[in-house]
């Protein structure tokens, strides 16, 4: 019992450090919480982390610019990239393609395949030109700072940048104001969400939401309105 306490007491204080600078004392509230309530969050924190976080804090997370991504572990790979899709196929087919093994590039230690020997020369020439926005987490997500999801055959090239989605619902929600969906998922990532690590982020964001935050509900409600009155 004492190490499942000491751990809740390590969670609370890197859920803490986590907070970003320049936030509005709101954000902040669990620093200000009472000494029972912080120790609540905390095991709170902590069950979450032993019970499905722990390992996306390792997998996510690579000591590298990249930090965070959208990685799954897999044989010859500590972390792959958008479950081994081709990077290069939706600029070059427009169409998402499994890579294979055999064509596997390490960038700054992520790991990432490709279908052909072709494309993996094109992404080792200019790497950059092909990540996806967001470190491959649904667009949609990062509206409201939150590193979660990124289905690669769900996916849309926006002024020559690779957006990845969740699914087809949250991508429908994103189109529904491009350009204000776009600025926001961009600033959260640039101020709040890059270089963090991404399961401490997604806790932190469900729990202290933004103000304009919409559950997924809500999403496919004014998806559905949109449809109804033919936009």
């Amino acid at each position: 019992m004492n190490d499942v306490f000491s751990l809740a007491r390590a969670a609370r204080l890197r859920l803490v450090r986590l907070l970003p600078a320049g936030l509005p004392p709101a954000g902040r509230r669990l620093a200000g919480l009472r000494p029972a309530s912080r120790h609540l969050a905390g095991l709170w924190l902590a069950s979450t982390l032993l019970l499905g976080g722990c390992a996306g804090l390792v997998t996510q997370n690579p000591a590298s610019t990249l930090e965070p991504v959208n990685a799954v572990e897999a044989e010859g790979a500590e972390r792959l990239m958008l479950q081994g899709y081709d990077l290069v196929a939706y600029f070059t087919e427009g169409r998402a393609v499994p890579g294979v093994a055999a064509h596997q590039s390490v960038y700054e230690k992520v790991a990432f395949r490709f279908a052909s020997a072709e494309h993996k020369a094109m992404f080792e020439r200019a790497p950059t030109k092909y990540l996806p926005q967001f470190g491959g987490f649904c667009a949609s997500g990062m509206v409201y700072a939150i590193p979660s999801g990124g289905d690669p055959t769900v996916w849309r090239l926006i002024d020559g940048r690779l957006y990845v989605f969740g699914g087809q619902g949250p991508k429908e929600a994103f189109e529904l104001d491009l350009p204000g969906n776009l600025k926001l998922a961009h600033h959260y990532w640039d101020t709040e969400v890059a270089g963090r690590n991404s399961v401490l982020q997604r806790i932190y964001r469900l729990v202290f939401r933004v103000p304009h935050f919409a559950s997924s509900e809500e999403l496919a409600r004014r998806v559905a309105q949109a449809k109804a009155a033919g936009k």
